[in-house]
């Protein structure tokens, strides 16, 4: 494997759309960190299809916006590197990988414990928004947990500021929010819908609507009053998910407000 700077590149822990992360070894302090490798030949090739300048430029915004961000619950940034292939960025590596693979292998989880995670999600997020971000791709994939089960908020390729006018449809499919469906604009009140659908996934093991296709799941969640609510839950919890799920962005809980909840304060 390859040495970059003073990064040794060991195994692979995850793939995405434009990139391989990998665990690297800082060579002069012996610490493990993560090294995120985005190929900038594969960029171009299909289904991606985009040209190095635009993936050059996604990555050094996102690398413009984790470079600002210091917080317990949000991943760390560490560096960056450019080479005549690929962009990597370096990361602080979150050892137990991502809640949606640790739900893969020990099935879904209890409310409690999705309590104490939303609990730290919620800090991560009032911290950001206060920073005038948006994240946009709030899901189980993109929060990633320590070995002592501190959980951070990572991913931030698709985020953007508050004030930004970007029309674009960006997320991913079943956590996205009707308004941004419908290129009506994007708020934090997005993230906080994100956010709900991520409560779902947590507890059910899928999103919601994720049985149906892409296509019949946007159409559903434009068109529903709300999404489908697991069985089972309290009322606590359905409490919170109301507060996750108006129609009108503004009716929404913010990430302070939700950070309150009793459900989320009786899970500290």
């Amino acid at each position: 494997m390859p040495v970059i700077q003073q990064y040794q590149l060991g195994d692979c822990i995850g793939k995405g759309a434009f990139g391989t992360v990998f665990r690297g070894l800082n060579l002069t302090n012996g610490k493990v960190v993560a090294v995120k490798q985005i190929s900038l030949e594969n960029a171009s090739r299909p289904p991606a299809m985009a040209s190095a300048e635009t993936v050059i430029d996604s990555c050094l915004s996102e690398v413009a916006i984790l470079k600002k961000l210091q917080h317990p619950n949000i991943v760390r940034y560490l560096g960056f590197v450019q080479t005549d292939a690929n962009l990597y960025q370096i990361l602080e590596y979150c050892e137990n990988g991502s809640l949606r693979s640790i739900y893969k292998k020990f099935g879904r989880f209890p409310e409690h414990l999705v309590g104490v995670y939303l609990g730290q999600v919620l800090a991560g997020l009032t911290y950001l928004h206060k920073q005038g971000i948006i994240h946009r791709d709030i899901k189980g994939a993109n929060i990633l947990s320590t070995k002592d089960g501190r959980v951070k908020l990572a991913d931030f390729g698709v985020s953007t500021l508050v004030n930004d006018e970007d029309p674009h449809s960006v997320g991913s499919p079943y956590w996205m929010a009707p308004e941004v469906i419908e290129l009506g604009g994007v708020t934090t009140a997005a993230d906080i819908w994100s956010l709900g659908c991520t409560v779902i996934e947590l507890l059910q093991g899928e999103p919601p609507y994720g049985r149906l296709s892409t296509v019949a799941a946007l159409f559903r969640m434009v068109q529903d009053p709300h999404p489908p609510l697991p069985t089972g839950l309290s009322s606590l919890v359905r409490d919170f998910l109301r507060h996750c799920f108006p129609k009108d962005p503004s009716q929404r809980g913010s990430a302070p407000f939700l950070s309150r909840h009793p459900w989320i304060q009786k899970c500290r």
